[in-house]
């Protein structure tokens, strides 16, 4: 089993910035992909973005496409999601999660394919 702890989320302005990080502990070498979701109240939970450990690929929801960008340093095993220009609309509880199966990268913006999770960290955009 993979632990997961998330940091980085806060109070931030329309147009700000956050940077989200995903520390993992435990069975580290046994997850092909990190990915970020996030729910707001009333909200079903969305699949942000998410990257291949194995081959860097990566997904990002139309939503954040071309603001959001997600990284991760395998020998740190740490993943990232850098939020740029946000919106009130980007509010919500974001969770990283990792995945022990090994599928193509648009599989994983499925939450099912995700068997560890983290406790998630609150984003609030808001002037």
């Amino acid at each position: 089993q993979v632990q997961l702890v998330e940091s980085g989320g806060g109070l931030v302005q329309p147009g700000g910035s956050l940077r989200l990080s995903c520390a993992a502990s435990g069975f580290t070498s046994d997850y092909y992909a990190i990915g970020w979701f996030r729910q707001a109240p009333g909200k079903e939970r969305e699949g942000v973005s998410c990257i291949s450990t194995t081959d860097g690929s990566t997904y990002y929801a139309d939503s954040v496409k071309g603001r959001f960008t997600i990284s991760r340093d395998n020998a740190k095993n740490t993943g990232y999601l850098q939020m740029n220009s946000l919106k009130p609309a980007d509010t919500a509880v974001y969770c990283c999660a990792t995945s022990a199966i090994r599928a193509p990268i648009l599989v994983y913006s499925d939450y099912t394919f995700f068997g560890s999770w983290g406790q998630g960290t609150q984003v609030t955009v808001s002037s």
